[in-house]
Formats: C-alpha cells, sequence, structure tokens
C-alpha cells in the first residue's frame, strides 16, 4: 500500500442516512448492497452506533444487535465501525464502568471491528474506560476530538487533547466536525499542528453542511490527514458528507489514489438512489447546504432529527425560531460542541424556550444534571444565574462523573429478568429502560410492528396534495373549524392527534385500517376515529399541573393527598427523546391526578390538581 494512499471509510450504512432521513433506513434495505459494498476496498464502513440503537428499537422494531451480527456476515472483508459516545455508550446518560466495559466486549464479540470513541464535552477522562475497552478486546480504538469553534476552543487545546488520546493507547485520532465548521485554512492549520504533535494517524469526519467539506477534506489530505470519511452521492452532501465518487475521481492517478473500483461504487449508488426513495417522508428541506451553520452549529444528524420531532409536534414552522436559540442555550451552558447527547440537551432546550414562549420556563432534566457537572467539565463558564434557577444550591461535581456510579449490570440483570434472552439483551434494556422493555415485551408475544412506509410518487409530474393542519368539516349542517397542533409517535397502532375543534383542545384517537396513495387524488387513508372529549379536565385553575408540548409521563412523582411546594417536581414527562420535570404550580395538596406511567399528554390538560 502506498504510504500517502488516502484511506476511505463509507458512512453510507449509518451517518449518512441519520443525517438525511433521520436514521430511518432498514436493514434489509442494506443487505442487498453488501456484495458491492464488501468488494470496493474500502478501509471501513460506518455501520452502527450513534442513532441506530435508538432507531432500531424506537421506530424500525428491529433488534440493533441483530443488524450488526447480520451486517458482519454480509460484510467479511471490510472492517465495520461504530460511534461509541464514550462513558455515554448509546444512551444519553453516563453508564457505570462494567456497563461500559460490557457493551464494548459485546459490540466486538458481535462484529465491530472499529470504535470511534467521543465525548460530547471532549472530557478525557469519560473516554479513557471506553479505550481501555477497546484495547482489552483487540480491536482497533480511534480516539476523537470534536471539533468545533467559539471563545474558548482553539488548536492548542486540540493538540493537547491529541496528546492525551495517544497516551491512552488509541490507534488513530479522528477529527469529528459534525457540524460542518472547518474552513480550509483552519482544516490546514489544524492538521499540521496535530502531524506534528502525535505519531499516530488523523482520520477526518466533516459534514457538507456548509458547503465547505470537500475543500477541507483536499486541504486536510495536503496537510498529512490519509483517512477520510465519505459517503456515496445518493445520500451525500448537504447536512451528510461529501460524496465519496467525487474524491475517488479527485484523487485518482494521484500519489494518494484510494485504489476503489469506481465501476461497483456507480453500480451501488445506483441501489441506494431508489433505496432513498422508499423514505420519503422523512425528507426534510432542512438538510441541504446551510451557511447558517457557522451561527447556529446544528450538526447534520441532529438538523433532520430536529425537522422530524418538530414536525412530531406540530411546530415545523418554528424551526428558523430554534435556531436562532440554539446558539444562546449553548453559550449558557459554556459552549459544549453539539454533538449527542449535548445537540439532544441544547436543542430540546431550545425548543422547550421557543415553544413555551418563555427561556428556561421549563428545563429538562438533563440540562439539570448537566449544569451538576453530570455530564463532565463544560468547556467554559456556565451562566451561574441559570445553574441557580436549574439546581439551586446543590453540589457541582468536579471529579470524573462515572466515579459516583456503581456497578449496574447484576441490577440490570435482575430488574429486565426473563424478558432478556441474552447478554446483548440486558444492554439494550440499559441503553434505553423504557423502550427497551417495550421492545423485548413486544419481541416476546410476536407484536413487533414498525412504522408505517407511505407509498412512493407514481409519477414525478404528479401533483402531491398534502394532509391539510386547518380546515373546517361539515357534519349534518354544522361546521367545525379543525387545526392540528400534534401527534403521537407513528409507529403506534392507535396514533393520538392533539387538536383544536372550535378553539377547544381534543384529542383524537386514529386507528389505521388501510393507507392509500395521497399522490394524485385527494383519497385519505382509510380509519376509524372516536374523539373523547373530556377524557381529562381542561387546565383553568392556578394549582393544574399541565406539560408545555405534547410527551409521555415517565413518572408520576406525587401520590393523592401529598403536601407539595411551589416548584416540586410531580411528574417527569419524556418529549423530542429528553426528560422534562413538571413542577407544581402553587403550593398545596394533591387533589386529583388524571395520568399514569406511560400516558400519552398534550398541552392544555390537567394532568394533576393541586389546590
Amino acid at each position: 500500500m502506498p504510504k500517502n494512499r488516502v484511506l476511505i471509510t463509507d458512512v453510507i450504512l449509518r451517518d449518512a442516512h441519520q443525517s438525511l432521513i433521520a436514521t430511518r433506513m432498514r436493514t434489509e434495505d442494506m443487505l442487498p448492497a453488501c456484495p458491492d459494498l464488501d468488494a470496493i476496498g474500502y478501509w471501513s464502513l460506518e455501520a452502527w452506533g450513534g442513532a441506530t440503537f435508538d432507531a432500531c428499537l424506537r421506530f424500525l422494531k428491529e433488534d440493533p444487535w441483530e443488524r450488526l451480527r447480520a451486517l458482519k456476515a454480509a460484510l467479511p472483508n471490510t472492517r465495520l465501525q461504530m460511534l461509541l459516545r464514550g462513558q455515554n455508550l448509546l444512551g444519553y446518560r453516563h453508564y457505570s464502568d462494567d456497563v461500559v466495559r460490557a457493551f464494548v466486549e459485546r459490540a466486538a464479540a458481535n462484529g465491530v471491528d472499529v470504535f470511534r470513541i467521543f465525548d460530547a464535552m471532549n472530557d478525557m477522562r469519560n473516554l479513557r474506560v471506553a479505550i481501555e475497552a477497546t484495547i482489552a478486546a483487540g480491536k482497533h480504538a480511534e480516539g476523537t476530538i470534536c471539533y468545533t469553534t467559539s471563545p474558548v476552543h482553539s488548536i492548542p487545546a486540540y493538540v493537547e487533547m491529541a496528546r492525551e488520546l495517544e497516551a491512552m493507547g488509541c490507534h488513530t485520532i479522528a477529527i469529528k466536525d459534525m457540524a460542518g465548521l472547518l474552513t480550509p485554512p483552519r482544516t490546514s492549520a489544524l492538521v499540521k499542528a496535530l502531524v506534528k504533535a502525535v505519531n499516530i494517524p488523523l482520520h477526518l469526519h466533516s459534514h457538507a453542511t456548509s458547503g465547505l467539506a470537500a475543500v477541507c477534506q483536499w486541504k486536510a489530505i495536503e496537510a498529512g490527514c490519509y483517512m477520510i470519511d465519505t459517503a456515496l452521492s445518493s445520500f451525500g452532501n448537504g447536512t451528510s458528507h461529501p460524496p465519496t465518487e467525487s474524491l475517488v475521481v479527485a484523487l485518482r492517478g494521484t500519489a494518494h489514489d484510494t485504489g476503489l473500483d469506481i465501476d461497483r461504487l456507480e453500480r451501488v449508488n445506483g441501489y441506494f438512489r431508489e433505496v432513498r426513495k422508499r423514505y420519503h417522508q422523512f425528507e426534510s428541506e432542512h438538510t441541504g447546504v446551510d451557511t447558517r451553520v457557522h451561527v447556529n452549529q446544528v450538526p447534520g444528524g441532529m438538523i433532520s432529527n430536529l425537522a422530524n420531532q418538530l414536525k412530531e409536534q406540530g411546530a415545523l414552522n418554528r424551526m428558523d425560531e430554534v435556531l436562532a436559540e440554539i446558539p444562546r442555550v449553548r453559550a449558557d451552558l459554556g459552549y459544549p460542541p453539539l454533538v449527542t447527547p449535548t445537540s439532544q440537551i441544547v436543542g430540546t432546550q431550545a425548543v422547550f424556550n421557543v415553544l413555551t414562549g418563555q427561556r428556561y420556563k421549563n428545563i429538562t432534566n438533563e440540562v439539570k444534571l448537566y449544569l451538576q457537572g453530570r455530564y463532565g467539565k463544560p468547556p467554559g463558564a456556565v451562566d451561574e444565574r441559570l445553574r441557580r434557577l436549574a439546581i439551586g444550591n446543590e453540589s457541582v461535581i468536579t471529579h470524573r462523573p462515572a466515579d459516583d456510579l456503581k456497578p449496574e449490570m447484576t441490577r440490570l440483570r435482575r430488574e429486565i429478568g426473563d424478558l432478556a434472552k441474552s447478554e446483548e439483551d440486558v444492554l439494550t434494556y440499559a441503553m434505553f429502560p423504557e423502550i427497551g422493555r417495550t421492545f423485548l415485551d413486544e419481541r416476546r408475544t410476536g407484536t413487533l410492528h414498525p412504522e408505517d412506509l407511505l407509498p412512493p410518487a407514481e409519477a414525478q409530474s404528479a401533483p402531491c396534495y398534502l394532509a391539510p393542519t386547518d380546515f373546517n368539516v361539515t357534519m349534518h349542517g354544522e361546521t367545525y373549524n379543525i387545526k392540528i397542533r400534534g401527534a403521537g409517535h407513528k409507529n403506534e397502532e392507535r396514533r393520538p392527534f392533539y387538536v383544536y375543534v372550535d378553539g377547544m383542545p381534543e384529542e383524537i384517537m386514529v386507528e389505521t385500517i388501510g393507507i392509500v396513495p395521497t399522490v394524485g387524488t385527494e383519497t385519505v387513508a382509510g380509519t376509524t376515529a372516536a374523539t373523547k372529549p373530556g377524557e381529562r379536565p381542561k387546565a383553568r385553575k392556578p394549582g393544574d399541573v399541565t406539560s408545555a408540548m405534547p410527551g409521555t409521563v415517565v413518572d408520576v412523582v406525587v401520590q393523592l393527598g401529598a403536601t407539595v411546594n411551589a416548584g416540586d417536581a410531580v411528574l417527569v414527562i419524556e418529549a423530542m427523546k429528553m426528560e422534562n420535570e413538571v413542577p407544581a404550580p402553587i403550593k398545596g395538596t394533591v387533589k386529583a391526578i388524571h395520568v399514569k406511567k406511560g400516558d400519552s399528554v398534550v398541552p392544555d390538560e390537567a394532568l394533576v390538581e393541586i389546590g
């Protein structure tokens, strides 16, 4: 192999579809392409980790471990790579060291060859155990620097991180430019500084959001970085990555020639071009080139998912407000890089700030944990007024957060019981307790049903009628104005829609019986619907506890008859994958509780009454 040959990692099976279609590609659409992918000559294929684990369980109803095993069997000649969030693994909290070690060991045994390990805070303490476990498993450990810009980030700081990663035993170092913030001059300066500082290869991962990534790749190669992430062009560009084929052609015949089989690249790209059409319902106008990223710093995968989540909340029209609020929240939190889980933490709080009409009226549990130091050390100083508002006088930890966590695996095995048929099942439960338990229970009862894929457009020229969100309905001579303001998850057999009927909030349960195309016709899916007005009383009194947005009850903290103070936690609501404690609005006694764990809720309902 030539010394300066560029090695390509293609992200078609993970980050590409996470960035463009909200991580919805199914395993059945990956496997037919594997023979060609395996013969192309990639250094690795990124195929697991990131948001894929969550999406498999939550939306696709696939076992992510089965996906990994199937891909490994179908790609015997190519390294499989995963994205691992250090001490966060694939969830949204820190896990104990024994869980981290067990997860890495099982992932390695099931087929992962390369572990790209990062921490959203760039807190090197949060990477150590995962790196040690990867090396112990005999696999490739790629330590990662999350690249961002702010008043507290600098090239000397990144150089110091790289030296720490090399000292931990990493085999390569990834520059993870998740939002596409690198510029060509900055790329040259950063890569040259890192090449001079460390003796292990560098690997560049840069999204094309700002339109600069392809040029940055070229400048990185000139400066001595010979490992590059790309995406097949059918899932390339925009918030994804520069096209694989373009870089292969650009380097052909040079000292950096990739040696990849361009004919196979074109053939398999044609396959994925057709596959993408199946997921048209997850396409978004917010996944193209957007130079505003240099201000809001929102990464590619986050844009796709944020747009989908706002759509679920009936608030996609407020995307620009959310994008403007994100950098303000980020500054308040000390300028963390926006990458999972901090991208979700910052992004969801920004959504709450916008949709409630008041900044920090509702503060998510994850923001509170962040401000306690439970995710690690923030890069810069946090807003102390926000910290006091969120956690009061509670202490802030300065040590490695996982040092406070007792071993968890024994407890997790006991809690999940016979629903778990393997150690992998226990780890699935560990990552996402509620979703994981539901998945394992549905697997046992044979009731796993993935969300529906809408029929494709029959012809490019056919008119497409969009579902209205504000309309009038006339029945028996009476006309009612209906305004849709949100909906529950699409994968539920009976899906709740939250509407206003002549200005009064109501919930409609819709059970899908059949689906017909909405292209070239105004026919809609056959459904049965039952309106349930008054199922919960409407919030009208000062002591009525409400949710800021549609969500699911994770926990009911109080009991009937309990005495609470204003600000005490009453409920825990999950919305947009983040948990939010709902406080008591007044001091008093709990007079009524109208919800239980697992219930779907909407704004304007009295979930708990305090008097």
